[in-house]
């Protein structure tokens, strides 16, 4: 912030562009859903208040930066000193005394004053940089740690999107009479999501980061037997053939019952979408985070399902961001790397995108 405005791009440091550029949101990023950029502003400026309280009293120039506004301010400050009696007697005597000293050397003014501020600016731009840092590595070590029990071992994770089931509208377009039921097709294993496949997009990214092998496999090609094999990630809407595994479990998406709802231990719950249209154009979507050591299939599984193609999307966010990750599992208990968790997730959506998803919900065991 301090070198942008000190080179006039003070136009760059709006709270959207800093939450793309700085903290790697998506593009469709809002603001008025995600907060990260404003908390983080409030605590830099709790640094700067602690460090010219401290550190810093006597510096000349002080760096702020005032609410509601991103551009840091440069501000002069001037620290007097109050002479004593005795101070100011000894020193109208000494005048009193001493010839007139000759005229002073005439000395160069700074044609450029505010470059008193860079050593200061430098101090402030290390100690916001330590800081980012220190975040950054909090943050990843909350991806590893969610992670590391299912990427355990030498074989290969099985990273697998299931088949959407769709119907296909299958006559000559120029016949006029009423559609009729035989004149759709049930295609089962011709198409995938788009919410899975951007979800498949980012988890394939990350393991390549990681540097873990894995193998892509859409609908059939994965078994239970490959499941029993080696750690899976399970990318699927509520209603693809995942159900029978993920069934079991605290929170399920029962896409059977209308509305298309979240269970709780087999109850229904408020999460639901009842005013789901039919082409599945939704404002607000939700979705299941499930990492389990799954009893039949004793290897790890990770799920990532939600009602619509837009929590789906927003689920592989989450588990693939370190920041998102780490925020959603600031309250999780001791030990929770060790454990089974779900993470129940509410996704609002903007002109057809996912926003950055919160948790409603958390189940460890």
């Amino acid at each position: 912030m301090v070198e942008h405005t000190l080179t006039g791009r003070t136009d760059a440091l709006k709270e959207r562009t800093i939450g793309i550029e700085v903290f790697g949101r998506p593009t469709s990023y809002d603001p008025s859903d995600d907060a990260t950029v404003r908390v983080k502003a409030g605590e830099v400026r709790k640094r700067l208040s602690l460090y010219y309280a401290n550190v810093g009293i006597h510096d000349l120039i002080r760096i702020e930066l005032p609410g509601g506004t991103y551009v840091p301010e440069f501000r002069q400050v001037e620290h007097p000193h109050h002479e004593t009696a005795v101070e100011l007697s000894a020193r109208e005597h000494a005048v009193s005394v001493l010839p007139e000293p000759p005229p002073a050397p005439r000395t160069r003014r700074w044609r450029f004053p505010w470059l008193a501020v860079f050593p200061i600016a430098t101090m402030v731009v290390v100690m916001l940089v330590w800081f980012f840092w220190y975040q950054s590595r909090a943050h990843n070590q909350a991806l590893d740690e969610f992670w590391s029990p299912v990427l355990q071992g030498p074989s290969p994770v099985s990273l697998c999107a299931s088949y959407v089931p769709v119907y296909n509208l299958d006559r000559d377009p120029g016949v006029k009479t009423p559609l009729r039921a035989e004149d759709f097709t049930l295609l089962t294993d011709q198409f995938v999501g788009g919410g899975d496949l951007v979800a498949v997009s980012r988890l394939s990214a990350m393991l390549t980061r990681l540097n873990r092998p894995y193998h892509v496999r859409i609908g059939s090609e994965i078994s239970f037997r490959d499941l029993r094999a080696a750690p899976a990630i399970l990318v699927g809407f509520a209603y693809t053939r995942w159900k029978e595994i993920s069934s079991e479990m605290r929170y399920f998406i029962d896409g059977s019952r209308r509305p298309v709802v979240i269970t709780d231990n087999g109850e229904p719950t408020k999460w639901a979408l009842p005013n789901l249209p039919a082409d599945r154009h939704t404002s607000e979507d939700y979705a299941i985070v499930s990492r389990v050591f799954h009893p039949d299939t004793h290897a790890m599984l990770v799920e990532v399902a939600g009602i619509t193609q837009y929590g789906t999307d927003a689920a592989s966010d989450l588990i693939t961001n370190p920041e998102l990750l780490a925020d959603a599992l600031r309250g999780a208990p001791q030990g929770w790397q060790h454990k089974n968790l779900q993470l129940v997730l509410h996704v609002k959506v903007v002109s057809g995108a996912p926003s950055s998803p919160r948790v409603i919900a958390t189940y460890f065991w």
